[in-house]
Order: C-alpha cells, then sequence, then structure tokens
C-alpha cells in the first residue's frame, strides 16, 4: 500500500487516541500514538481474520499487554469496522466497549482482558502453544499467527522472563512479538531503571530479534515479512518508537518523547490537543473522524480478508470430506463437550491422600479427555499431576502431539500460559503446584476469574501438613483468600470462582466431575497426607460423595435434633468425625457436616442450607487455616478452631497434636464450649 496513504491512517489513529483520553479527561495518550504505525501495519496488510466473524477459530491473534494502551487498540479497531466510532467517545464510560484497559470481547476484536503489565503477551505465549497442539492433531490447514505487543514496563515485569525461556525453549516460530521501546514510562524515564540489553537476553533465549524504526512503514513491513518466515523460533521486533509522536503545544512546536503524556491527557500534559490534531493532518471541531485514506485501506483489507476466509474454508471443507472422525472431534474440542463417564464405576483406593486421588483421575482422563493439557510447576512428581504424564508425553520444539508442559520453577508464567490456553479455545488446561505457591499465580488467577476461563488448579499440600517442610511451605492464609474469589461475583452475576477441598478420595472423584464442567476457574485444594475415608451411613459413600455437588452436605448424622453440628472441609472432616465419635460416647450427640464450597453451598435454596445447618443448633468448626474461612458458616455464635500463627517444622502427626487438631481435642474443645 502507499506509504503516505499508510502513513495518514496512522496519524488519524493518533488523532483517535488522544481525543479518546482528552475526551474522558483520564487516561493514557503518548504510548498508543508511538504505537499507532505498528498495529497499523499489522491490521492493515499482516492480520488475518474474518471481519464479519471475528470469532472464527482459525484466526490470527492479537493480544495487547499494556491495557493502559487501550486507545491504539480502539483507534485501529475503528478503523478495521470491528468497534464503532461513537463506542471511542465513550471511552471509560459507563457500558462502553472501550473500558480503560481492554476487557476481552471477540466479537469487537479484543482477545484479552489485560491486567498487570507482563500477563498479556504471557497469555499469548499460551495462545501459541494451543495453536500448536492443534494444528498438531488436525493439520497445518488451521495454521495462524499469534501476536503479542508488548512495552517497556512488560519487559521489565518478572514474568517476561518465564515467557521468554519458555517460548525459545519450544521454537514456537508461531509467535510473534513486537516491543515498543520508546524510552518512557509513566514516572521516569526507561533507562533511569533499566540499562540492560534487551536484544541480547532474548537472543540468549533463542529468538529472532530484529531492531526497527517503530514509526517506518517499510521498516515495519519487513520485520513482519522475516518474522512470518522463520520456522525455527519465536520473533521479536524491537521498534525503537517516539511517546506523543506528532504532539505539539501551541505554538506548533514539538511536544514529544515527554514522561508528562503517558498517563494523562495531552491539554494536562502541558500539549495543545486542537494543534496536535491540526498538524496530524484532522479538524479538531470533529475529531471521532476516519480519513478517506483510513477508509480505503482498511476497506481494500476488508476484501482481501473476506478471500482469505474463503480460502480457509475450502481448506476446512477438504478436511472434513477427507477425515470426517478427525473433524468430528475437533467439533468436541472447540464445543468444550466433555466424555461421558460412569463416575460412581471408577475404582479408588481407601484412606488415601487426596492428591492420591487426584493423580488416579488424571490418569483416567488422560485416557478420555483427549484436549486436557496439564502442566506443573517442577512438582508433578509430588503434586501427582505426573498421573497424567504417565500416559502422555510433554511438549518439546516441534512436537506438540502430547498434552504435558512441563514449566519448570515458573508458577505466574504457568498461571498465565493457561489462560492464553483457554482463550484460544479446544483445551481444557489444568495447572498444578503446591497450595503455598499459589501466591505466585494470583494476579493471573484473578484474571482469569474476570474473563470467565476455564482453568482448573491443583493446589497440592493444602495445610500445615506439609509438616517437616516448615512454615515457608504451610499455607496458613491461603484458604481463606483463594475463597474471597468465591463470593466475587464476575460480570454475568456468578461467583467467579469454584473452590473444592474434597474430605476424602471419594469426595475427590466428584470435584474432578464438577471441575470438568464448570464454566469458570476452579479449584482444587488436595492433600499431601492420607485421609481416612469418610463413613456412608447408606454403605455407599460414592453415592454419598456425590452430594458435594451441592457445596456442603452431611455426613454424618444422630437421632433427633444434634447438639452439636461440627463444620469442616478436606482432612479436617474426618477429624471431626473422630470427635463425634467421642462426644456420642459421653452422650453428646453431633453431626458432621462436609462443606468443601461455602460459594456453592450458599448457592442452595435457604430449605437446603437449614437442613444442613439447622437453625438453633449451635456449630464448631475446625480449619487448619485462618478460622475466617468458616466463620460465615458456624456463625457468630459459634466456635472455631483454626490457626492463628505460621506453622513449625515437624512431622504433621506431631503438629496435629500440637495444634490440637486430633479427635481428642476437638471432643475436649466441643464440651467445653456447649458447658458440658
Amino acid at each position: 500500500m502507499n506509504t503516505d496513504n499508510m502513513n495518514r491512517a496512522a496519524d488519524n489513529i493518533r488523532i483517535l487516541a488522544a481525543s479518546m483520553v482528552e475526551k474522558a479527561r483520564s487516561g493514557h495518550p503518548g504510548g498508543a500514538m508511538g504505537g499507532a504505525d505498528f498495529v497499523n501495519v499489522l491490521f492493515a496488510e499482516f492480520l488475518n481474520y474474518n471481519p464479519e466473524r471475528p470469532d472464527y477459530p482459525y484466526r490470527d491473534r492479537f493480544f495487547l499487554d499494556p491495557g493502559h494502551m487501550s486507545p491504539m487498540l480502539y483507534g485501529v479497531l475503528a478503523a478495521a469496522g470491528l468497534m464503532p466510532l461513537t463506542e471511542l467517545e465513550n471511552f471509560r464510560q459507563w457500558g462502553s466497549h472501550t473500558p480503560g484497559h481492554p476487557e476481552r470481547d471477540v466479537q469487537h476484536g479484543i482477545e484479552n482482558t489485560s491486567g498487570p503489565l507482563g500477563q498479556g503477551h504471557a497469555m499469548a505465549l499460551g495462545a501459541a502453544i494451543a495453536e500448536r497442539f492443534m494444528v498438531a492433531r488436525f493439520g497445518e490447514w488451521m495454521a495462524h499467527k499469534t501476536y503479542a505487543y508488548i512495552s517497556d514496563g512488560g519487559i521489565e515485569e518478572e514474568v517476561s522472563q518465564g515467557v521468554g525461556r519458555l517460548a525459545g525453549h519450544l521454537g514456537l516460530h508461531n509467535f510473534i512479538m513486537y516491543y515498543d521501546a520508546n524510552n518512557i514510562q509513566l514516572s521516569t524515564k526507561v533507562d533511569e531503571v533499566n540499562t540492560e540489553d534487551v536484544a541480547a537476553k532474548y537472543r540468549a533465549w533463542d529468538w529472532r530479534v530484529i531492531t526497527i524504526n517503530g514509526q517506518s512503514v517499510e521498516e515495519i513491513r519487513h520485520a513482519l515479512r522475516e518474522a512470518h518466515d522463520e520456522t525455527e523460533r519465536p520473533t521479536l521486533i524491537i521498534g525503537k518508537t517516539i511517546m506523543g509522536r506528532g504532539a505539539v503545544d501551541a505554538e506548533g512546536r514539538s511536544f514529544e518523547d515527554r514522561v508528562s503524556t503517558h498517563g494523562q491527557p495531552l491539554s494536562a500534559a502541558g500539549a495543545d490537543i486542537d494543534a496536535t490534531i491540526r498538524h496530524l493532518g484532522g479538524d479538531p471541531a470533529h475529531p471521532f473522524t476516519l480519513f478517506p485514506e483510513t477508509t480505503e485501506i482498511y476497506g481494500r483489507r476488508r476484501e482481501a480478508l473476506l478471500a482469505w476466509y474463503g480460502a480457509r474454508m475450502e481448506a476446512e471443507e477438504r478436511f472434513r470430506r477427507e477425515q470426517p472422525a478427525l473433524a468430528a472431534k475437533l467439533d468436541r474440542f472447540l464445543s468444550g463437550e466433555m466424555p461421558e463417564i460412569d463416575y460412581a464405576a471408577i475404582a479408588m483406593k481407601r484412606d488415601t491422600a487426596t492428591r492420591a486421588a487426584s493423580a488416579a483421575m488424571l490418569a483416567l482422563y488422560a485416557e478420555q479427555v483427549e484436549n486436557m493439557v496439564v502442566s506443573s510447576a517442577d512438582l508433578s512428581n509430588s503434586d501427582k499431576t505426573d498421573g497424567f504424564l504417565k500416559h502422555t508425553h510433554a511438549f518439546t520444539k516441534g512436537d506438540f502431539t502430547g498434552q504435558f508442559l512441563q514449566m519448570g520453577v515458573s508458577e505466574l508464567t504457568m498461571a498465565c500460559v493457561m489462560n492464553g490456553m483457554a482463550l484460544h479455545g479446544g483445551i481444557l488446561p489444568v495447572c498444578g503446584t503446591f497450595f503455598v505457591f499459589s501466591d505466585y499465580m494470583k494476579p493471573a488467577v484473578r484474571l482469569a476469574a474476570l474473563m470467565e476461563l476455564h482453568v482448573v488448579y491443583v493446589w497440592t499440600h493444602d495445610s500445615f501438613r506439609v509438616g517437616e517442610d516448615g512454615p515457608t511451605h504451610q499455607p496458613i492464609e491461603h484458604e481463606a483468600q483463594i475463597r474471597l474469589m468465591e463470593h466475587l461475583r464476575n460480570h454475568s452475576g456468578h461467583r467467579s470462582m469454584l473452590v473444592l477441598r474434597p474430605a476424602d478420595a471419594d469426595e475427590t472423584v466428584y470435584a474432578w466431575k464438577m471441575a470438568l464442567e464448570s464454566y469458570r476457574p476452579t479449584a482444587l485444594l488436595l492433600s499431601r497426607q492420607n485421609i481416612t475415608s469418610l463413613p456412608a451411613a447408606s454403605g455407599d459413600r460414592r453415592t454419598e460423595a456425590r452430594r458435594i455437588e451441592q457445596g456442603g452436605y452431611v455426613v454424618m448424622d444422630t437421632e433427633g435434633t444434634p447438639d452439636i453440628v461440627l463444620v469442616a472441609s478436606g482432612s479436617e472432616v474426618s477429624t471431626l468425625v473422630e470427635g463425634a465419635e467421642l462426644l456420642a460416647a459421653d452422650g453428646i450427640r453431633a453431626r458432621v457436616v462436609s462443606v468443601p464450597s461455602e460459594g456453592l453451598f450458599r448457592d442452595q435454596d435457604a430449605d437446603y442450607q437449614r437442613s444442613v445447618l439447622p437453625a438453633g443448633v449451635r456449630r464448631f468448626g475446625l480449619t487448619s487455616g485462618l478460622p475466617v474461612a468458616l466463620e460465615g458458616l458456624v456463625g457468630e455464635g459459634g466456635l472455631v478452631h483454626g490457626l492463628s500463627s505460621f506453622g513449625y517444622s515437624a512431622p504433621y502427626k506431631v503438629l496435629d497434636r500440637k495444634f490440637g487438631f486430633t479427635g481428642e481435642r476437638v471432643s475436649e474443645l466441643v464440651k467445653k464450649f456447649l458447658g458440658k
């Protein structure tokens, strides 16, 4: 395309970006103005998608890492016809499709919700891996590129280490990242805080690195063509750009390359918005307008994209004719349909650790859920995700026929990659590590909840019973923290996360069933140590365990109205059973209740909740974490025995005695509570 016209279209995007921020009186115009040239070339000449069906599954993906550069993204989406111009005028306003930081909205061309810097390009890595997984099974006809756009801040964030290492290690030639290097961040110049050789760093990770003038149409084109030709490595394009490109003051003097234009309207920074719009060839009276050159460029691109889509459809139709069984499998993958499994018939050892029960479930899924991808942060033989790995093999460079991703010690990157896989579609991502290390994952878990992604977290070693590893490895406050996500509603009005802490192997079976069938992120909190299987009044423990689908249920009851209701989740439930038996010997009638998910339990009707936790009966809770984790269930007049301090290094049975987590201690506490 004509370079002058392309420059006009880029200036058009700059005007739109600056005007959005000016009208909203908040936002970040400078970076968006500098990055306009790259996104203009990418969308006008390289990015393949169906403009009439933006969610077409075999499209290229574009992941924006610096969400504060949303005006740039919204501007190019408006030029491409994916975002109405009127939405740009409502930037950052209630009910608009143009929030301050982009939120996943595929129908308007937005692939990911931009969270803390760094996560966007890590999600892009997950999408690139997912593409290789799908191509390995269904053929190169569906191959597509994943583009990421990253800023100086994203490069500085520690998660970039994990992305750079893993993408290079796996040789993801379908992954192309543009680094907008403008040497400006919110409060300083970049060289005041970072003087590393970024290009050398990525080359050391085995990336192809190309450095260009990021304001040059020809250099951007050439770099993207080189990236497309690469067959062995991911590509990093370092674009040297100018913050606030095209900004001027009232006298027409350049107001470029200023820290002040990063995070506030141009007028607040000291530039002149009307003079800037005129300088860029626009009309200050009508800033939300597409130039004729922009309309022409993107009109022609639309025609080219529809032709591309037609050719891709022909390839897909040929695939479906020639391989109908494989095509049916592809449809199942993309629909999220799970196989029919007889959970009642699954053989499971009694009195085992729930992490071991989880391993048995994963071994089953490895044979039956062909689009499950499991990952572990160098703990697969301890978090027992190796129950899955033993039936498949890990991804390696050039081979994505397996279903396991060995992450190495990289929990945050792993969680972000899982989000990217879920965003791509066709895959059910599962990842595991010790529960205490979920601290490193929570920023990505929060984004999974916000985006309503189906990701499963396998968090083992769920209590102080990690034992000898000591307080650094013993989660105390973690359950209370993650259960807050059950109380946080997503934009669909649902609880944003499902958190399940099964009490024995049979509950673990159905916890996994629920995780597979979930429409939101799901956490499984699993024990390191063996747990005594719970009793079954009916004689059929597996059938009774299915009642965890109601969030909480009565495990063990007494005749007549109980004197006390004992409440717990996970391994503490079996301790309550021991305590209840001792209380019964002393004539105290105790009911034992397992509540693996308070959120799910609270979603049941009031009659069911009262049938489990009857009004007027005092309650005692037992938790290996902070007492607050159970206070909502036990109520104001109840008592919770938990931990309010860090643990200690000692065998877990010693810790049980020292901390009072035995049947005997439960009996003593309850009798004292009841005044017996």
